[in-house]
């Protein structure tokens, strides 16, 4: 299938990350509402204003230029990040009120929390509405197969083995396996796998295989495999009372899974290079909206509860440096100094921009662009 088409791909990208940011600012812009705050402005992307207009309670509406973002100025904040403008301590009283610093921290938390809050709960209602529609995946983590020279070979597993646990975890089904070791391990990786034959429990030390996919754009992925093949699959219907159950606990499995990889990231046991920024997104928001549908409204949950649990991390600039602060103040009874916020979102800047850097090199470097050059050079 050929990629998609440069036009086609910005526009499949506006089309995840547009309402993404839409719906985020909405959750911060009704509980503000709420809460009796008034917004300044309500902003889809940044850099220069492409179109505006101004409602009847004075916000001013406007769409920018750059679509890789958006944020909501409530009355009193100096700039984008919500920092306290002093000028607003001068505002008549009833002006006063309406401003966002004046505000309980409950209150101020509140606000803060509802932007990524929305986000997880639209990827949660996303995966809610698969699962009504398709049920869930139950077939049993039984090995009907053992792929020849593999993982599973080397390490002795046998047709009609039960997997139990992988790696000190319950295995509750084949599904379960399969995410378990594509996301949690690394080729090379050994771990401990228990499996069930005979009615007794082995234990088997196993090093994780590795298979190497490339999808029908020419995208290449090395995955973390063992090489077992399952029974036939499984899937149980999910009831309209259940449904929200299961796109909750997928959400919550989500956020697990990207904190773990995260966390891996963070302690050198996965490379940097796994991470991926704006062009890889417009990338397979292009390719998922070419295969139809509904890969793209999958793509979107999972974008969406991505922007959601980022944006909780204490990380200055984002929601979560936000309500770290606000939990500081809420321990000792004060906000903390605007000298040290000045700082921590100076820093949180320079480490989010330095981040952006990071992952557009990735981005450009798996679209092949530095071994051209260094073809070019050679």
């Amino acid at each position: 299938m050929p990629t998609p088409g440069f036009s086609f791909t910005i526009l499949s990208f506006l089309l995840v990350i547009g309402p993404l940011v839409f719906i985020h600012e909405m959750g911060h812009y009704w509980v503000a509402r709420w809460f009796g705050v008034h917004a300044e402005t309500f902003s889809i992307g940044f850099g220069p204003e492409v179109a505006h207009w101004i409602d009847k309670r004075g916000t001013r509406w406007r769409i920018g230029g750059l679509p890789l973002g958006g944020y909501v100025r409530f009355a009193g904040d100096m700039g984008v990040a919500s920092e306290p403008d002093p000028k607003w301590l001068e505002l008549p009283p009833e002006e006063r009120n309406r401003c966002f610093h004046v505000k309980p921290v409950w209150q101020r938390a509140l606000i803060v929390l509802a932007g990524p809050v929305v986000n997880l709960l639209f990827g949660a209602l996303i995966l809610a509405g698969f699962a009504y529609a398709y049920g869930v995946n139950v077939t049993p983590a039984e090995v009907r197969a053992v792929v020849p020279k593999s993982a599973a070979e080397a390490a002795g597993v046998k047709p009609g083995d039960r997997i139990l646990a992988f790696d000190r975890e319950t295995i509750p089904d084949f599904g379960a396996l399969a995410l378990k070791v594509a996301l949690d391990h690394q080729p090379g990786e050994r771990v401990d796998m228990i499996v069930e034959r005979n009615g007794k429990q082995v234990v088997l030390p196993i090093t994780i295989g590795e298979r190497i996919e490339r999808d029908r754009f020419g995208n290449e992925t090395h995955i973390a495999q063992i090489g077992v093949m399952p029974v036939a699959a499984v899937a149980r219907k999910v009831s309209l009372i259940e449904a929200p159950v299961v796109g909750l606990q997928r959400t919550a499995d989500l956020m697990v899974m990207v904190w773990e990889r995260l966390s891996k990231i963070i302690m050198g046991q996965v490379s940097v290079k796994e991470l991926g920024g704006p062009l890889k997104t417009a990338q397979f928001s292009g390719e998922r909206a070419a295969l139809g549908p509904e890969a793209l409204i999958s793509f979107i949950a999972l974008i969406s509860i991505n922007l959601g649990f980022i944006n909780l991390l204490p990380i200055p600039m984002l929601d979560g440096g936000h309500l770290f602060f606000y939990g500081i103040e809420t321990i000792q009874r004060r906000p903390v100094s605007p000298r040290v916020q000045e700082i921590a979102f100076r820093s949180g800047l320079a480490l989010l921009l330095g981040l952006m850097v990071l992952v557009t090199i990735n981005d450009l470097g798996s679209f092949g662009l530095w071994r051209g050059l260094s073809r070019l050079i050679g």
